[in-house]
């Protein structure tokens, strides 16, 4: 493996360490080469590491008992995860798996707990992390709990998308998503994804573009989804 990536350097988690201290934290680190579709944490494991993603992309699963699979979310260089492992030292409570090919930096709990409590700014970046997944997660129930599949896919997709140019009721999607990938997020099936794709383009609120996916009023798919919650 190349030399010049073995660093912790552009990890945001260490963005107020001098040179010195983030070499120190490189030599406490294995590293790691992984291709991909290859498993990098299993559920239930019982290691304690947090691992950084250095390079590549990999998303967090979980599997049901059916083997219908739960895609939590991505995670990319620049990103770390494995963080409640190392806190509560639990098993794993989640499958994390390479997206692309990627390189990761495998730091024992014993050192990721020793920075936190050593470094404010890294402290103060674990609590908002860990803020926003709570969050993220009373999000994703309430939308399990009290919306229909439809509208679970409306979310996701308002979710993944950005506002383009000045239109602040249009948005894009990019790259398209994956028929498969937006059922594993929403836990339905894929033909039902592309049905309700096909029905949202036959109604003119998705628009197909090369490389990506238009929505063409979002002031609307988030009036249909608050329609929705109201009517729980």
């Amino acid at each position: 493996m190349h030399k010049k990536i073995e660093t912790l350097a552009n990890i945001s988690l260490f963005r107020s360490l001098d040179a010195a201290k983030i070499r120190q934290l490189d030599t406490q680190c294995s590293w790691r080469r992984a291709s991909r579709n290859e498993w990098l944490i299993d559920f239930q494991d019982e290691s304690n590491d947090v691992l950084f993603v250095v390079s590549g992309t990999v998303r967090v699963k979980l599997q049901s008992v059916s083997g219908r699979e739960v895609l939590l979310r991505e995670i990319n260089a620049g990103e770390f995860f494995g963080e409640l492992s190392a806190i509560d030292n639990h098993p794993r409570s989640a499958g994390v798996v390479a997206v692309t090919d990627v390189t990761v930096a495998r730091m024992p709990a014993s050192v990721f707990r020793n920075a936190v409590h050593a470094y404010n700014d890294m402290s103060d970046q674990l609590l908002t992390l860990l803020a926003g997944q709570i969050r993220m997660l009373a999000n994703r129930v309430n939308e399990f709990t009290a919306l229909d599949a439809k509208y679970r896919i409306y979310a996701e997709l308002l979710r993944h998308s950005k506002p383009v140019g000045g239109n602040q009721n249009r948005a894009i999607v990019s790259p398209p998503p994956v028929h498969s990938e937006i059922a594993a997020r929403v836990s339905i099936r894929r033909e039902a994804v592309a049905r309700e794709f096909k029905a949202l383009e036959r109604s003119g609120l998705i628009e197909r573009r090369q490389g990506a996916l238009v929505l063409t009023d979002i002031v609307k798919l988030q009036k249909m989804i608050q329609k929705a919650l109201d009517a729980e």
